[in-house]
């Protein structure tokens, strides 16, 4: 399994205050596994807790938010714990076992209801879950704009032209 900081494409906190979304970068330092991620999130100070957005290697993403001591977890693609750590701690985390067969086939697992609160449906969610002509960043940007702080997430990440 790799854990290499160089396989991470970034790593972002999204909270909202008052109806007002920040989105910060989260150092590299925290994204060991789940429970080190949760721990940096719960610093931040959202009405509905925080979310972390992190995208690996172009090969799959995770969201992670916290409320208080509650977490919840949303893997975008099951085969990635296979390679990385923090995709197994994901799986660790939700109690599911790591499939060593080779899919091609990209399967979520976790919540898909953890954004519902917030505004993305767990069916829309899953809609763009099964887009496999999407990257990792594509879809969390999709997912930041239907949150209603896309353009904050597309400037941190780079998806906007100068």
């Amino acid at each position: 399994m790799t854990g290499s900081d160089d396989s991470v494409d970034f790593a972002l906190a999204a909270y909202r205050e008052e109806g007002v979304w920040t989105v910060e970068e989260l150092t590299h330092d925290h994204l060991g596994d789940v429970d080190s991620l949760a721990t940096a999130l719960r610093r931040f100070p959202g009405d509905g807790g925080a979310l972390g957005l992190v995208a690996v290697d172009e090969d799959f993403f995770l969201i992670v938010r916290v409320a208080g001591a509650h977490t919840r977890v949303l893997l975008s693609d099951v085969s990635a714990a296979q390679a990385y750590e923090l995709a197994g701690s994901a799986l660790d985390f939700l109690g599911l076992p790591i499939d060593d067969e080779d899919d091609d086939d990209q399967v979520p697992a976790g919540d898909l209801e953890l954004l519902a609160d917030l505004g993305m449906a767990a069916m829309d969610l899953g809609v763009l879950l099964d887009d496999d002509e999407l990257y990792p960043d594509e879809m969390l940007s999709d997912v930041a704009t239907q949150l209603g702080f896309g353009e904050l997430f597309d400037d941190l990440v780079g998806l906007t032209s100068a």
